[in-house]
C-alpha cells in the first residue's frame, strides 16, 4: 500500500453539520492525490469559528484529518506561540507518519523551523518529498522562511518549487502548481473560443485584501484613470477578504469605476467571474506561483500581474498577459490603458496564446509527475 502524511498549516474547521472542511485549493489537491495514494493522513491547523465559503469537504474516508492548534501571525507573541506548541505539533506529526510510506510537508510556514529539522533528522530513512508552495528567490523573505529554504537546500530529499532557476540544487525539481480539474479544462476551451473584448469591461482580483497584494495599488491605479477611459470598465470584482476590507470598501466608493467586493466565494463561482472577465489584476510584493493566474489563463481572463517569482516564466508580456515590471500604482494604471487601447483580433491572440497549456496545471498532469520524480525515486 502507498499510504501518504500530509503536514501542513492549511485551514480547516468544523461545518454546523459536524464536517470537517479545509481551505478548496489545497482540499481539492489532495482528494486527487487518492489517485496516486491509498490513504492520506492530514495534520493540519484547526480554526474556531464559521467556516468560510472558500472551504471544501474531503470526498472519500480514506482521508484522515488530524488538527493541530492555529498558530502563526506577524507578532512576536504569534512566534512564541509556535515553540511553545512545539512539542504537541510533533507529537501528532510522529504518531501520523508510523504507519506512513511517504510524507509530504508543505512550506514555508511557521512550523517549519522545527518539523522540517524533525523529518530531516528523525525520519531520514523516511520517504518523502517537501513543496515549496512560496517564492524560492524571495530577497527579503522573513528569517523563519530563509531558514527553511536554507535547510532544504542542505539536504537530500526531493523539494518540488515554483519555476526554473539556473542555481537550483539537483534534488530542488520544477513543478507547476496544480489546479484544474479535466472538465475545467474543456469548459476553458469553450469559453475562450466564445470571448470577446466588448466594452465595458469586467476586471478581477482574487485572494487577501491587504497591502502585500496590492490592493493599494489596484485603486489608486483606478482613480487615476480619466473620465473616458473608467467608462471602459463596468466593475472590478474583488474576491477574497481580510480584517481592512471595510476600509478598501469605502476607499472605493470615491472611484468612478464599480468595485464590487465579494468576500469569499466558492470556487465554482469564482470560475464564473473568471468566465466573465476580461482580465485579473495582481500587482503583488511577493509569490511562488499563483493558482488564480492558472485558472483566469484557462477561462481567457488576461493576467496583469507583477513580475516577481516565477510568474515571468509563465506569462510573457504582450504575449499571453501583461507584466508590470515595477510595483507601483503609475505601473498599473499604464498597463490598464494597455488593456483599454487592445482591439478585439489582439485581445483574442492573447487569450488564444498556445505559449502555455492549461493542462500542464491539472491535476493528473501533477500526479503524473508525482509518480516518476518522487515515488519512484
Amino acid at each position: 500500500m502507498n499510504n501518504l502524511t500530509i503536514i501542513s498549516h492549511t485551514e480547516h474547521y468544523q461545518r454546523e453539520d459536524g464536517v470537517i472542511v479545509g481551505l478548496v485549493s489545497t482540499v481539492t489537491e489532495i482528494n486527487h492525490l487518492l489517485d496516486i495514494f491509498d490513504t492520506i493522513t492530514h495534520v493540519a491547523m484547526f480554526h474556531r469559528g464559521i467556516a468560510p465559503l472558500n472551504t471544501i469537504a474531503y470526498t472519500s474516508n480514506r482521508i484522515k484529518f488530524v488538527p493541530i492548534p492555529a498558530l502563526g501571525g506577524p507578532k512576536f507573541a504569534d512566534k512564541l506561540s509556535v515553540l511553545f506548541h512545539a512539542p504537541k505539533i510533533l507529537n501528532r506529526v510522529h504518531r501520523s507518519l508510523k504507519n506512513a510510506d511517504f510524507f509530504q510537508f508543505r512550506a514555508p510556514t511557521g512550523i517549519g523551523v522545527f518539523v522540517i529539522p524533525y523529518l530531516l533528522f528523525f525520519r531520514r530513512k523516511h520517504k518523502g518529498w517537501f513543496k515549496y508552495a512560496g517564492n524560492w528567490k524571495q530577497q527579503h523573505a522573513p528569517i523563519g522562511y530563509r531558514f527553511q529554504r536554507w535547510l532544504l537546500t542542505h539536504q537530500d530529499k526531493i523539494v518540488t518549487i515554483n519555476g526554473v532557476w539556473e542555481d537550483q540544487p539537483k534534488q530542488c525539481l520544477s513543478f507547476e502548481n496544480p489546479c484544474l480539474l479535466s472538465e475545467e479544462i474543456k469548459n476553458g476551451i469553450t469559453i475562450r473560443d466564445h470571448k470577446n473584448l466588448t466594452f465595458p469591461l469586467e476586471l478581477c482580483f482574487v485572494g487577501r485584501i491587504e497591502p502585500e497584494k496590492g490592493i493599494d495599488l489596484i485603486l489608486e491605479a483606478l482613480g487615476a484613470l480619466k473620465a473616458h477611459e473608467a467608462s471602459k470598465i463596468s466593475v472590478v470584482h474583488f474576491i477574497g477578504t481580510s480584517d481592512q476590507i471595510n476600509s478598501y470598501i469605502e476607499r472605493a466608493k470615491s472611484l468612478a469605476v464599480t468595485c464590487r467586493f465579494h468576500g469569499m466565494l466558492s470556487r465554482s463561482k469564482v470560475h464564473a467571474i473568471y468566465a466573465k472577465a476580461h482580465a485579473i489584476l495582481l500587482p503583488s510584493k511577493s509569490e511562488g506561483f499563483p493558482k488564480v493566474i492558472a485558472e483566469a489563463l484557462n477561462y481567457g481572463c488576461l493576467p496583469i500581474v507583477a513580475n516577481v517569482s516565477s510568474i515571468g516564466q509563465v506569462i510573457t508580456d504582450g504575449k499571453n498577459g501583461f507584466l508590470l515590471e515595477k510595483n507601483s500604482s503609475n505601473e498599473v494604471h499604464n498597463q490598464l490603458l494597455r488593456l483599454l487601447s487592445l482591439t478585439s483580433k489582439a485581445y483574442r491572440l492573447l487569450i488564444h496564446n498556445n505559449h502555455v497549456s492549461p493542462e500542464i496545471f491539472s491535476y493528473y498532469h501533477y500526479n503524473k509527475r508525482l509518480m516518476r520524480c518522487v515515488m519512484n525515486n
